[in-house]
């Protein structure tokens, strides 16, 4: 399993597919399958039936998985896309953007 460098909370955009140019914020990695959630990017409608829980039912729209690999992180310096890379600071392993050099 490789490691992923984009992790929960990062501002991302998305780089290829029907959503490209969105961004969001990462909701949730899935590290298995290589995907994640972002907010509000690859909204798909889920039909839902009456329940308990929620007694009128209906179409619900809710975000899908994305791959990774069509996600690139949002330099903070810049808000443009960037490539990530790891360096050693203090004893600690700390990612930093490759585009302007400072740590995420």
């Amino acid at each position: 399993m490789a490691k992923l460098k984009i992790k929960s909370g990062d501002t991302v955009v998305v780089t290829a597919g029907e959503h490209k140019g969105s961004e969001g914020k990462v909701m949730k990695v899935f590290l298995d399958k290589n995907k994640a959630i972002v907010e509000g990017v690859n909204m798909v409608s889920k039909h839902e039936k009456p329940s308990a829980k929620n007694p009128q039912g209906g179409i619900a729209k809710k975000e899908a998985p994305i791959h990774i690999s069509n996600l690139s992180l949002v330099d903070p310096k810049s808000g443009k896309p960037t490539r990530v890379g790891y360096k050693m600071e203090n004893g600690k392993k700390v990612r930093f953007s490759k585009q302007s050099n400072q740590a995420i």
